[in-house]
């Protein structure tokens, strides 16, 4: 799943963007308030973490705008505020949640998987059963009949994008696009290597390449 954080503080931004590349989430992190909407509103993310004091714009106004835009991408909203009113005023505008700072990274984990799970209980199960195979997406959970499948978190994101479209041919570059970051510029062929590591995990027969076009996983087996 792809994460778009909004923060100025580029410390922290880059500290929440290397902890959640680790649990698997592709990220992208811009600084500025409107170049968080323009990115928000052209990119396909999951979830935007969205800091209220930004330059540009602050994050009510970009929150109010997506949400005029009819985007309903869940927004977590980040501050160092406190205060009934300045939560009141987030959550009016669209936000999804509100996180005030000093925070625990888990707590921030913690939220940002119950968003992914309200969002994934509003579009269908978060569990999703193809043939022998079940995967879920709230847990980050994949088994295999009944026996769970040890997964790295990147081995998990590719196989969770090709169960979402369980059946199509996904393409490398839509693999990339979503596992990784706009910012990877390193050897596409890395998703070769972990298509290797699922079929060896999973089974081989269970990813079909399918030449010149991608990968599809077969969706009743």
């Amino acid at each position: 799943m792809r994460l778009l954080i909004v923060e100025d503080e580029k410390r922290l931004a880059l500290s929440l963007a290397k902890g959640l590349t680790a649990e698997g989430y592709a990220v992208d992190v811009v600084h500025d308030g409107r170049e968080g909407l323009y990115r928000a509103s052209e990119g396909s993310y999951d979830l935007v973490i969205l800091d209220i004091m930004l330059p540009g714009m602050n994050g009510y106004r970009v929150c109010a705008a997506l949400r005029a835009a009819g985007h309903e991408v869940p927004i977590l909203m980040l501050t160092a505020k406190d205060g009934e009113y300045d939560e009141a005023e987030g959550l009016d505008t669209g936000a999804d949640d509100y996180l005030t700072k000093p925070f625990s990274y888990v707590v921030l984990v913690a939220r940002i998987k119950a968003l992914l799970r309200r969002r994934n209980a509003g579009t269908g199960s978060p569990v999703l059963t193809l043939g022998e195979l079940r995967v879920d997406t709230g847990a980050h959970q994949v088994f295999r009949e009944g026996t769970e499948i040890p997964l790295t978190a990147k081995e998990f994101a590719v196989l969770e994008q090709l169960a979402l479209h369980a059946g199509q041919v996904i393409s490398k570059a839509h693999i990339l696009d979503h596992v990784w970051d706009f910012a990877y510029d390193g050897d596409p062929n890395i998703v070769e290597v972990y298509i290797s590591n699922l079929r060896r995990k999973l089974g081989a027969g269970l990813i079909r390449t399918v030449r010149g076009a991608g990968y599809r996983l077969e969706s009743g087996r």
